[in-house]
């Protein structure tokens, strides 16, 4: 296991703490489930498909990885 430090702006903190708050955990356990999630990202294994499919939500192709934490943030805080 590794140790590393961060430094965040306030406002990105305001919203880890308050997210671990109500989560029960503090902002370094929830950094790093954060961090764990979000590291399948740079093996993308659905990256072969990009292109591939069509879709009637707005913006999907720009805006794709905002949907996608959207949906992260709330598997997060439903655990």
């Amino acid at each position: 296991m590794k140790q590393l430090a961060l430094q965040l702006p306030d406002d990105v903190y305001e919203i880890l703490a308050r997210n671990a708050e109500q989560s029960g955990k503090t902002p370094e356990e929830l950094a790093a489930e954060w961090l764990a999630a979000a590291a399948w990202t740079v093996d993308d294994p659905v990256e072969k498909f990009i292109g591939a499919f069509t879709s009637d939500v707005p913006g999907w192709p720009e805006e794709h990885d905002k949907y996608i934490g959207r949906a992260l943030q709330d598997e997060i805080r439903n655990k």
